[in-house]
C-alpha cells in the first residue's frame, strides 16, 4: 500500500500495511509547507546567535557547552554515531520499516527543524528497499529511541548496515546500489532523526494490529467451547450485556452469539441453570481487553501524528522550545496495559481448555480420547497451555514502573518503554498457541458431538482446524499438532476463513 503522509492523520493500520507490505510513501503538500517554514526559521534563528539545544550547544549534560554554528554540521553527525550504542538481536525487517514511516510522520509534522531535502531523503530510503540494520536492545525510551533511531541514521549518512533485497552488506553500498548520495547533515537534523519515541510507536502500531486479531481468535475459540460443552445461551443474550454498558463486553457477547448461531449442540438442552465462570463470564473477561485495545490503539495513533522530538520549531512565532515531547512514558503504560489485558485471553482460554477435558465438567470422555488408561489424549496439551500461561505472568510484570538515571543525571527519569514493547511480544506468541490449543480441544469435542453440528462461525473454525489436524483416535506425538493450531491462529487463515462465512468480527463496532 502506499501512504501519504501529514503528520496529522496517520494511523496504525497504515503503519502495519506500509511496514509488511512495502509500497510508497510521500509526504502531502500541507505537510512540505510546514517543513519549509520550519527549516527557514532555524536558518534564522542560529543567525540571531541564540544558544538553541542541541544546534549551538552540546547535548544531555553538555547542553551549558555552545557550539559554533560553522561546526553544526559536524555535531550533528557525532551524535549520531555517539548515540548508535545498542546491542542484541536485530529487529525484524517490518519493525524498523514501521519505526521509519513514524519518524517520518513526525518530520511531517513542521517542528523538527530538518530540511525538506532530508525529508525527502529519509522516505526515499524507505521506498527503494534500503532496510537499516538496528539492534533491539539498548534504549531506555527516553530521549525517545536514541540507540536504534541512530542506526537508522547511520544508513543516511552511508554509514552502518542495511539490507537490501534481503542481502546484509555496508550501509553506503545499500545507497550507492538504489542511486542515493550519502547525507549531508545541517543544523539540528542529527537530532531531528534519532530524538523521539518512533522505534517504540512503529513497533506498537505492528503489536497493535496482531493484538486485534488475537482478541478476534480468541471470541471463535471461546465460541467453539460454549458450544461444544452445550452453554447456557442466556449468559449471552444482549439485555444482559447492555445493562453493564461496558462496549467490550457487549461486542462480544454480540459476536459469541453469532458464532454459535444454529448450533445443533447447543440447541440439544442440557437442563443446566447456568455455566462455570470461565464459561458464563466469556464476555465479561474478553471484552475489556477490546476496552484496553481501543485505549492503547488511542495513545499510539495520538504518538505517532505527535511533535515528538526537543527541540520543537514553531514558525508562526519563530520560537524555538526544549522541552521533554520526546518521553515514552505513555507508550510504555499503555502497552502494559494492553499485555495485561491480551495474557488474560490466554489465562482463560486455559481454563476452558480445562474443561474440555475434564468429563466431570464436560460430560465427554475424559482428556478427549476413547481407549481409557491406554491412551492419555490430549492430557500434555493442556500442560503446555499452562506453561504458556504461568510464562506470561512473568511478563506481565510493567516495563514502565522501572527508571534508571543516565546522562550524569540530566536525564533522571526514564521511561524503560522498550522492554514493555519487547515484553509483549513474547506474550502474543503465547497466546498465539494457547488459543490454538483450545482450538484443537474443542474440535476434538465436536467429533464427540456428531451427529449433531455446531454453530454457523464454530463449524468454519472446526474445518480449518481439521484440514490440518485429524481427529486423535490414539495418542500420536501432539507437538505438531499444536505447533500447527497456534501458527493457524498467528497467521490468520483460521480468522480469515470464518470471517469469510459470517463477516469481520468487528470489534470496533461500539466505538464508531
Amino acid at each position: 500500500m502506499d501512504v501519504t503522509l501529514d503528520g496529522e492523520t496517520l494511523t496504525i493500520d497504515q503503519v502495519a500495511g506500509i511496514a509488511r507490505d512495502p509500497g510508497k510513501l510521500s509526504y502531502s503538500p500541507e505537510a512540505r509547507g510546514k517543513i519549509k517554514k520550519c527549516e527557514a526559521v532555524l536558518k534564522e534563528l542560529v543567525d540571531s546567535g541564540e544558544a538553541i539545544y542541541g544546534v549551538t550547544t552540546g547535548i544531555g549534560e553538555f547542553a551549558r557547552i555552545r557550539i559554533d554554528p560553522e561546526l553544526g554540521s559536524e555535531l550533528q553527525r557525532r551524535i549520531i554515531y555517539s548515540h548508535a550504542a545498542g546491542c542484541g538481536g536485530l529487529f525484524p525487517d517490518d519493525r524498523v520499516r514501521a519505526a521509519m514511516v513514524a519518524r517520518a510522520n513526525v518530520m511531517a509534522n513542521g517542528r523538527t527543524g530538518v530540511r525538506e531535502s532530508t525529508a525527502d531523503f529519509y522516505i526515499e530510503m524507505f521506498n527503494r528497499g534500503v532496510v537499516p540494520i538496528v539492534n533491539e536492545k539498548g534504549s531506555v525510551g527516553t530521549s525517545g529511541d536514541l540507540s536504534p533511531l541512530s542506526q537508522l541514521a547511520e544508513v543516511c549518512l552511508g554509514e552502518g548496515e542495511a539490507f537490501l533485497n534481503g542481502e546484509r552488506m555496508p550501509g553506503g553500498e545499500a545507497l550507492k546500489k538504489v542511486g542515493l548520495e550519502p547525507l549531508q547533515l545541517s543544523y539540528k537534523e542529527g537530532l531531528g532523526l534519532i530524538n523521539g519515541s518512533q522505534m517504540m510507536t512503529g513497533e506498537s502500531c505492528l503489536q497493535l494490529v496482531d493484538a486485534r486479531k488475537l482478541i478476534k481468535c480468541a471470541i471463535i475459540a471461546g465460541a467453539m467451547t460454549i458450544d461444544a460443552l452445550k452453554g447456557v445461551l442466556k449468559a449471552y443474550h444482549p439485555l444482559l450485556h447492555e445493562a453493564r454498558r461496558h462496549p467490550g463486553q457487549i461486542t462480544v457477547a454480540h459476536w459469541l452469539n453469532v458464532l454459535f448461531d444454529k448450533s445443533e449442540i447447543m440447541a440439544d438442552k442440557s437442563g443446566k441453570v447456568q455455566d462455570g465462570y470461565s464459561m458464563r463470564c466469556t464476555p465479561q473477561v474478553q471484552g475489556p481487553a477490546i476496552d484496553v485495545w481501543h485505549f492503547a490503539k488511542g495513545w499510539i495513533e495520538r504518538e505517532l501524528n505527535a511533535a515528538a522530538d526537543n527541540p520543537l520549531f514553531f514558525a508562526e512565532e519563530k520560537m524555538h522550545i526544549a522541552g521533554g515531547n520526546f518521553h515514552g512514558q505513555g507508550i510504555g503504560l499503555a502497552i502494559d496495559y494492553l499485555t495485561i489485558a491480551i495474557a488474560e485471553l490466554a489465562d482463560l482460554s486455559e481454563r476452558h481448555t480445562n474443561r474440555l477435558l475434564n468429563p466431570t465438567l464436560s460430560g465427554l470422555t475424559d482428556f478427549l480420547v476413547e481407549g481409557k488408561g491406554l491412551n492419555s489424549g490430549l492430557m500434555v496439551a493442556q500442560y503446555t497451555a499452562a506453561s504458556l500461561v504461568s510464562e506470561n505472568k512473568v511478563f506481565c510484570h510493567p516495563g514502565s514502573c522501572d527508571s534508571i538515571s543516565v546522562s550524569a543525571d540530566q536525564e533522571d527519569h526514564v521511561s524503560m518503554g522498550p522492554i514493555s514493547i519487547r515484553k509483549f511480544n513474547e506474550v502474543m506468541k503465547n497466546v498465539a498457541n494457547v488459543l490454538g490449543i483450545e482450538m484443537m480441544c474443542a474440535a476434538q469435542a465436536f467429533d464427540f458431538r456428531k451427529p449433531q453440528n455446531p454453530g454457523v462461525g464454530t463449524r468454519v473454525a472446526y474445518d480449518v482446524i481439521r484440514k490440518y489436524v485429524t481427529h486423535l483416535e490414539d495418542d500420536r506425538v501432539l507437538y505438531p499438532d499444536v505447533i500447527k493450531c497456534g501458527e493457524l491462529v498467528w497467521s490468520g487463515e483460521l480468522l480469515d476463513a470464518v470471517e469469510s462465512e459470517i463477516g469481520e468480527i468487528d470489534i470496533s463496532m461500539h466505538y464508531k
